[in-house]
């Protein structure tokens, strides 16, 4: 009988135990402050969830501007806070996942690149409009949520740095394609951090060679801004692999674009050496 006893309050305490991790972890949803109350139950209703299931906070846009002032165009912030974003916590090791809707700036692999910047780990997020937006604006709210699932604070210089390189990649995805300008950032973020290279002309060195590996032609305003970024980013008390880690889930479309820039470059020598030999050809029956 005291067997028996024992298994049930072992079980008991156990599913007490499990509860506990569940009300900790509660998912959190970040609404646009703006959005109309038929809005936001769409919003809810593509998250999957409702009041029972999801702690529901709002995002204005006075907030959305803290971060983002100075840094994006009027048109890229708006005046109003629409932009909605589920967040989950996963169980340590799970990495970032991300997936967006209505989305048209910012792509999952800018905001998972921006939100490891920030501090945010092992978590899925969603991203998501009732309409087309830019996208800027929501990693204000993915932030906050986060900050609110986990009851940690993330640092100001960490979103500060994160709003800031999210805002630099759609500016350089739209020059050079949002893939690229992902995976660019992504590589130099890595060595940045890999071998804390703080100094500003050291930086702008790496940057150089990484756009050159990737096949990127870099405007003087773009590497300036990376610089800048990059030193930022530097400064922040990140680890490589714990961003490796992170972006596991998304690195190997980031890593195919090497991979296809290495092929085209392959196709682009091949053709070259095709028109030399026509000429070769060409100049010899005009010897003969």
């Amino acid at each position: 009988m005291k067997r028996i006893l024992s298994v049930i309050f072992s079980f008991l305490f156990a599913m007490g135990a499990v509860s506990t991790v569940l009300a900790d972890s509660r998912d959190v949803v970040s609404l646009g402050a703006d959005l109309t109350e038929s809005q936001k139950q769409g919003m809810l209703d593509l998250f999957g969830v409702d009041e029972t299931q999801a702690e529901i906070i709002e995002v204005t846009n006075e907030e959305e501007r803290q971060y983002l002032e100075g840094l994006a165009s009027e048109e890229k912030i708006g005046n109003k806070a629409i932009s909605s974003a589920y967040v989950r916590i996963l169980e340590e090791g799970r990495g970032i996942e991300v997936e967006t809707h209505n989305i048209s700036w910012v792509t999952k692999e800018m905001y998972a690149n921006a939100m490891v910047t920030a501090g945010v780990e092992n978590a899925r997020v969603v991203v998501a409009a009732p309409f087309k937006v830019s996208g800027t604006a929501a990693l204000t709210g993915i932030m906050k949520a986060f900050e609110k699932a986990t009851g940690e604070k993330l640092t100001k210089e960490a979103k500060d740095a994160a709003s800031e390189e999210l805002v630099t990649s759609g500016e350089l995805g739209e020059e050079i394609g949002k893939d690229k300008a992902a995976a660019l950032i992504k590589k130099i973020k890595e060595r940045i951090i890999g071998e804390r290279i703080t100094d500003k002309e050291d930086i702008r060195r790496l940057i150089i060679e990484i756009a050159a590996d990737l096949d990127i032609n870099l405007s003087q305003e773009n590497l300036n801004k990376l610089a800048d970024l990059m030193e930022k980013i530097g400064k922040l008390d990140l680890d490589v692999n714990k961003l490796t880690d992170q972006l596991e889930k998304i690195s190997g479309h980031l890593d195919n674009i090497r991979r296809v820039v290495n092929e085209n470059k392959g196709l682009l020598q091949r053709i070259i050496e095709a028109i030399q030999s026509f000429f070769r050809w060409l100049a010899s029956l005009i010897r003969g």
